[in-house]
């Protein structure tokens, strides 16, 4: 198995970047011991240029990474995890090229979920089969794991027009959800490589917004290898878990969240349920009224959090790659 992630998220920019450097340094100096790189970033990007594939006949790759299996190796020598992000149903690039994968409205026209960026359809096998690709293409490059994010349904502005076609009649949107995660499972079991899933932590506790976006969390954990909430507290509404305002408590937060989880998980069997690992905020969330600064004190009190609730891995996110090294343990006294 995996050692217990201690991990943080970067960009293909910043990992084809010098500044990678800088971040090999923390994560040697710290307790930090995986990373989670953009290998299919939210614009439908792949950050490096692989040999062959649909990728590369589509124009949909960027070389931001310019030798992937060297980095990896890198830091392979460092010991570190490396797990690689991909960005599964919000592609632009892919709903343009093959615009009969994308989301559309009855008449045909195009929409976008709030921000422009489109999606395309969570039901279409052949989109599957484009992330399944892109996924043995990064085993084969020597990830130890894969990620999916985005891998749900739309919401947001413009979502209640798309026609889902005769798709929706047979299956549920969390049908089409599980049965992604079943197939790209299968093909990458056989090649030694770990799967995860990140979800929205409101799921864990909401029927709502799990029918809605098509995440159940308890199926979904029985499906991957390891589920990662997004606990982020600033992206809890105000009087949630009875607090006036989450982000202003951030140990109450995540705490109160990952004990829904193992409530929600109680019901599977230990060998056949996914480990759990907290996305956590390390970041400022400016937008949220009554917010708080973010430093070493908020960061050290998610993952004290984490511990607390009985789980043992997090991943810490911050859109920058700016990330708080007084919230985290010297190297020895992490292990």
């Amino acid at each position: 198995p995996p050692p217990a992630v201690r991990g943080i998220y970067v960009s293909g920019p910043v990992a084809g970047d010098p500044y990678m450097d800088e971040l090999i340094a923390l994560i040697d100096g710290t307790e930090l011991n995986t990373v989670v790189i953009d290998v299919k970033n939210d614009e439908g990007n792949l950050t490096y240029v692989p040999q062959s594939g649909t990728a590369v006949e589509l124009g949909a790759c960027v070389r931001y990474i310019r030798d992937l299996p060297g980095l990896l190796a890198r830091l392979r020598d460092h010991g570190v995890y490396t797990i690689a992000r991909i960005s599964a149903f919000k592609d632009p690039v892919l709903a343009q090229a093959r615009p009969e994968l994308a989301l559309h409205k009855a008449d045909g026209s195009p929409v976008a979920e709030s921000g422009g960026l489109a999606w395309v359809d969570p039901y279409e096998r052949e989109v599957w089969a484009y992330l399944r690709e892109i996924a043995l293409d990064c085993a084969e490059a020597g990830f130890d794991e894969v990620q999916f994010d985005y891998g749900r349904f739309p919401t947001g502005k413009g979502m209640q027009e798309v026609d889902y076609g005769p798709a929706a009649q047979e299956m549920s949107r969390e049908d089409a959800v599980a049965g992604f995660l079943e197939t790209v499972r299968a093909a990458l079991e056989p090649e030694g490589v770990w799967v995860s899933a990140d979800v929205f932590g409101t799921v864990i506790k909401s029927r709502t917004d799990a029918e809605l976006i098509g995440q159940d969390y308890a199926r979904m954990a029985g499906l991957v290898d390891f589920i990662c909430p997004m606990v982020y507290p600033s992206h809890y509404a105000a009087g949630t878990f009875g607090l006036d305002v989450p982000d202003r408590e951030p140990y109450q937060t995540v705490r109160s969240a990952l004990e829904g989880s193992k409530t929600a998980l109680s019901g599977l069997e230990e060998d056949s349920r996914a480990g759990v690992r907290a996305w956590l905020q390390d970041f400022t969330a400016t937008w949220v009224k009554g917010h708080i600064n973010y430093g070493g004190e908020e960061l050290r009190a998610q993952i004290q959090a984490v511990y607390d609730a009985g789980y043992t891995d997090w991943i810490l996110w911050n859109a920058k790659n700016i990330y708080t090294s007084d919230g985290l343990l010297p190297a020895k006294q992490g292990e």
